[in-house]
């Protein structure tokens, strides 16, 4: 009786005694190797002392010891009770700058929803087994140094993807056609990289509100085909040419748009003017040579803009006056074109004496043009500081230094204002 009661015991303490020791791990152990890799990975050099991966210590349990004076940040880990453990569910680095490749890691993190390795100093390619984090939602690599083609295999393994952030590396090629595939998709940034080829067709991501590819090597023209549940769209300073598409009317919750800085031309289309919800749209340094109206309704143009910029384009003849129409049109910037004629009344109307309901000009910037004649009189009321109204180098001849809208560069001479239009005075 005694010895059945000495071995029960033994068994009872020789089971407990390995529970305590680790028989069920905290982090599941690929999780775990993943960590690892990630830590070896690094340049030594660049894990400073109080950073989050300098206190990922491996002689114990990472998830169990969370948050401790030995992991102290770095990851987020979340019970699962089909695996039974603990798995890590995100990863975000500090901005510590670190530095070091991707390429040996083997990303194996089935339960990983986010990854944020921006601003720091990562660099080599992206690698295709970040097509194995099927479940992530948000992917940040921005602010980097990662070079390479962006892979294709992104666009195709996660479905779940919300975020997209490759912005301000060294990326090049072609934005992947794959990228269809990311049916969740609702932010993607991958502006100020060595991009080029032309834009894929993303008009089936019919979740995608915000764009930025601006600041790359994009040629061709401006996609047609565009998501329309875009609300905000940036291709800023690329190479596309060719004229705006007449199906940017079909982006019925557009709100801004920037094509500034790429080779467009011809008609700055109407349907941009009386659009549903667009607010702000930035044309500049292109080459647009005219400005198509808008039908108005009465005395007001049906139209949300608030802020419009057509500066340094090659736009010509007078000044469209059905600007002056647009009820909550507060900044309109029409610099360095080639406008001539007189300053619209509308114009001097809206700025200094507004009707009721009516946003006034707060920022009217018509210098760099071949405008003549008077100054219409309410501009003339105007006090410094009241809108931000610039009329230098243009052809008044009468704009004096006293005005502080004809402070700064002289208006043109003579001689250059009748060689562009004898029909000036």
């Amino acid at each position: 009786m005694g010895a059945c009661n000495f071995f029960g015991n033994l068994i009872l303490v020789i089971t407990v005694t390995g529970l305590l020791l680790g028989g069920e791990s905290k982090t599941d152990w690929g999780d775990i190797t993943v960590l690892k890799e990630l830590k070896n990975g690094l340049d030594p050099n660049s894990v400073s002392p109080g950073s989050c991966v300098s206190s990922w210590d491996f002689t114990v349990d990472p998830c169990d010891n969370l948050f401790s004076e030995r992991f102290t940040c770095g990851f987020r880990c979340d019970f699962t009770d089909d695996s039974g453990t603990s798995r890590v569910t995100e990863l975000s680095l500090d901005q510590a700058g670190y530095s070091g490749s991707l390429t040996s890691i083997s990303w194996n993190l089935p339960y990983l929803q986010i990854l944020d390795l921006s601003n720091n100093f990562f660099s080599g390619s992206i690698p295709n087994s970040l097509s194995n984090l099927t479940r992530l939602q948000q992917l940040g690599l921005s602010t980097n140094s990662f070079s390479g083609e962006i892979p294709t295999s992104i666009g195709g393994s996660l479905p779940n993807l919300e975020e997209l952030s490759l912005d301000n590396n060294q990326l090049q090629g072609k934005i992947p056609a794959s990228f269809n595939g990311l049916v969740s998709l609702k932010r993607l940034e991958i502006q100020s990289n060595n991009l080029s080829g032309e834009f894929p067709d993303l008009g089936s991501l019919k979740n995608l509100y915000f764009l930025d590819a601006s600041n790359n090597a994009i040629p061709g023209r401006v996609p047609a085909n565009l998501p329309s549940s875009l609300v905000e769209i940036s291709l800023r300073n690329n190479s596309l040419e060719g004229t705006i598409p007449q199906d940017i009317k079909k982006l019925g919750f557009l709100q801004v748009m920037d094509l500034s800085h790429n080779r467009l031309s011809g008609s700055v289309p109407s349907i941009l003017f009386n659009h549903p919800s667009l607010q702000q749209l930035t044309l500049s340094f292109n080459q647009f040579s005219s400005v198509q109206s808008p039908n108005t309704h009465g005395a007001t143009i049906l139209s949300e803009l608030i802020a419009l910029d057509l500066n340094d384009n090659q736009l010509q003849g007078f000044l469209p006056s059905f600007m002056a129409l647009m009820p909550k049109l507060s900044a309109l910037s029409l610099e360095n074109n080639k406008f001539s004629g007189m300053i619209p009344t509308q114009y001097a109307i809206k700025t200094a004496l507004p009707e009721t309901g009516v946003s006034p000009f707060e920022r009217l910037l018509l210098g760099g043009n071949y405008l003549f004649g008077p100054i219409p009189g309410p501009l003339m009321q105007l006090k410094p500081g009241s809108a931000n109204v610039e009329l230098t180098g243009n052809c008044l001849l009468r704009c004096p230094d006293l005005f502080f809208f004809c402070q700064g560069d002289d208006q043109k001479s003579l001689m250059e204002c009748k060689a562009f239009s004898p029909t000036i005075p």
